[in-house]
Order: C-alpha cells, then sequence, then structure tokens
C-alpha cells in the first residue's frame, strides 16, 4: 500500500539534453557528467528519476557502463521508478525493428534497477519545422500511417508478454496524430490490445498546448484515467481568442496552468490510480519546476490520505 510519503514521484531527466556541450552523445560521455546530472536533480530532494532515452539510452549501455551508472545511482541514493523512451516508435518506418529490440532491453533492464514501468509511445523524431520553432508544438509533426496501426497492436501486446514475464508494466504515452492521439483513441488502442500489463500515460500536456480545438480537459480525462498506470504530468497556460481563432499556450508549474491538478489526481485515485508519477517542464529551470511540482503533488496526497482517498484507491 502507498502513502503519501513513499509514493514515487521521480525527475525526468530529459532536460540535460542527450549531448555534452561539445556534441558527446552521452552513452559516450566521462560518468562525471552523468553524475554531475544526478547530483543536481539529488539536491532538489529527488528520491526517484526517469532516465528517459532522450538522456541516456540505458539500452545502449554495456554492462560495464550499466555497472557505472548503477554505483553513481546508489553514490546519490537515487532510484528508478520509470523508464521512458521518447520518439522510439515500435513502427518507426526506419527504426521500428530497432526500437522495438530497445523497449525490449529496456524491460529487462527495468526489475534490475527497481523500475516497475517502461514507458513508450508513437510519437517520432522532430521535423525540421518543429526544430525551428520556439516551442515545437507550434510547428506540424509526424502524423501515424493507419496502414501500420495492426502492427503497432502486435508490437505492443508483445511487449506487454515479455513486461508481464518481468513482472512489470508497459505504459503508453498520449501524444497527437499518433495511434493514441485523442482520449476516445488512446482508449479504444489500449481495448484492442486488451492486455493487463498495458496502460495508459494521460499525458494531456501534450495536447493541451497543441493551437488547435481541444475538448475539456476535464473530459478527456475522464475517458482516460481508468485505463492508466504510469503519468508525465505537466500543466500549461491555454487561451483562445474566439473572435480571430487564435491560441497562446505555453509552460507553467502545475497549480498555474489550465488544469486544476489538485481535482484531477483526486479523481485518478477515485478510479484506482496507483502508478509512479514522473514530472516534466519545457523552458526556463525544468528540474527546478519540477521539485515544485513534486511538492504540489505530494501535498495533494497528502490531502487525499487525510480524507481516507488514498487508502481506499491503493488497497
Amino acid at each position: 500500500m502507498f502513502t503519501a510519503e513513499s509514493w514515487a514521484i521521480a525527475c525526468n531527466m530529459l532536460p540535460f539534453g542527450a549531448h555534452t556541450p561539445d556534441g558527446t552523445p552521452l552513452t559516450d560521455a566521462s560518468s562525471s557528467v552523468w553524475a554531475d546530472h544526478l547530483r543536481q536533480v539529488r539536491e532538489l530532494e529527488f528520491d526517484y528519476i526517469d532516465p528517459t532515452d532522450a538522456w541516456l539510452p540505458l539500452h545502449r549501455l554495456s554492462d560495464a557502463r550499466l555497472d557505472e551508472f548503477r554505483r553513481l545511482l546508489d553514490g546519490e541514493g537515487l532510484s528508478i521508478s520509470s523508464i521512458s523512451m521518447t520518439r522510439s516508435s515500435v513502427v518507426d518506418a526506419q527504426h521500428g525493428e530497432e526500437n522495438l529490440a530497445g523497449a525490449h532491453r529496456l524491460v529487462d533492464l527495468a526489475p534490475a534497477f527497481g523500475a516497475t514501468i517502461v514507458n513508450t509511445g508513437f510519437m517520432q523524431a522532430l521535423e525540421p519545422a518543429q526544430q525551428q520553432a520556439l516551442w515545437f508544438w507550434l510547428a506540424e509533426g509526424h502524423h501515424d500511417d493507419p496502414s501500420l496501426r495492426p502492427l503497432a497492436v502486435e508490437r505492443i501486446r508483445e511487449l506487454g508478454d515479455h513486461a508481464a514475464a518481468n513482472e512489470i508494466q508497459i505504459s503508453l504515452e498520449i501524444y497527437e496524430d499518433t495511434y493514441i492521439g485523442t482520449a476516445e483513441e488512446a482508449v479504444a488502442f489500449i481495448k484492442e490490445v486488451d492486455h493487463p500489463s498495458v496502460g495508459l500515460n494521460p499525458d494531456l500536456g501534450n495536447l493541451l498546448r497543441l493551437h488547435r480545438p481541444m475538448p475539456s480537459y476535464q473530459e478527456m480525462f475522464e475517458k482516460v484515467l481508468p485505463y492508466c498506470n504510469f503519468w508525465h504530468i505537466k500543466n500549461y497556460i491555454r487561451d483562445q481568442d474566439p473572435a480571430t481563432g487564435s491560441y497562446h499556450s505555453a509552460p507553467v508549474p502545475l497549480k498555474y496552468g489550465i488544469v486544476n491538478y489538485r481535482s484531477i489526481i483526486r479523481r485518478a485515485l477515485e478510479l484506482g490510480y496507483s502508478g509512479p508519477f514522473c514530472c516534466e517542464h519545457y523552458g526556463s529551470d525544468s528540474i527546478g519546476v519540477c521539485a515544485e511540482n513534486r511538492d504540489y503533488i505530494r501535498q495533494v496526497l497528502r490531502s487525499s490520505e487525510a480524507s481516507g482517498l488514498l487508502n481506499r484507491s491503493t488497497s
């Protein structure tokens, strides 16, 4: 049974990027670089991280380098609650099979690091226009090929079988213009996969930041929360001018954005949510904001625990 104090709330390591300032991939960098990143997060009093492959792809490390990484984690007193794959779709036209193999490798590595979740999805590499935009979501990105949807279902079910054998779970990240690009599509896909070790990551921040029409966040969360086992959690300001049809969005800490996460987290608990949280933020001091968000989530969990809601959701 989880408590408000023991609930895993991780910092996503994405803000550190995948290369050193001189362009060296982090997989080839000195472990002192890894140590510096980990220490910055630990100084913010995080107990958990998510070592996304957009930071350090663990599945590409040799056994010797994995041991180096494990020693650094232990030295900083950090644990891993989840491992996320970013823009590594298992049906990517060029790299799908390679990404699938990487996902299987992470499913094998996760238990040794204490992680209970491998998070993946169908988002793909940023398009050139996205790379040039102030915020990448302001430009058009990849759209999934409908003809590959059956293969996507098959490969996610395959990962689910592997995860079940290793006593962990797969989570699928909701992301625009993919097979799980809306709340309805995400629920339909998860029902078709129909695997007890596969759930959804309700990262609806990925949708609410878009400059396009969007259902209310309450409506979307109500549809997806019953199927969720992990949560990339972030918030945005979102505004629309009916007179011009223009939109505005920007990343903000959890308690300042359009989503009232106090009510949404409590609703998730009512529906039985018991998975890890992973704090994300774009722009500014991302890991500093993530630390504020962790404290906010913890307070919401304490409040829920005091009212008996948390205990009901995790018993």
